[in-house]
């Protein structure tokens, strides 16, 4: 018993408490063709903690869900610049 209340404590102090699903929509801009979205989403989907990836071409916007305990909006503008569309947050 008490080696099943050591692992079940060591389970909650190290499980991330603060981590949530997030939603954000990044503009992305250079996207001119309809091919270009499968880039896009590609770039998006290879980061880790991300869920779904959304690219919407006639809005030029990617929505994405997200792990915020495990990845960031910086890392997913920094994924799409380097698939060679720059995005920025949607406000």
């Amino acid at each position: 018993m008490k080696k099943l209340l050591a692992t079940l404590a060591l389970a909650v102090v190290t499980a991330p408490g603060w981590a949530a699903t997030r939603t954000v929509a990044l503009s992305v801009p250079g996207m001119t063709c309809a091919a270009c979205p499968i880039t896009v989403r590609h770039a998006l989907s290879i980061v880790a903690g991300v869920e779904k990836a959304d690219v919407r071409f006639e809005h030029r916007e990617a929505v994405v869900k997200f792990d915020d305990g495990k990845t960031n909006v910086q890392a997913l503008t920094k994924a799409t610049a380097e698939a060679g569309y720059p995005s920025s947050v949607k406000h």
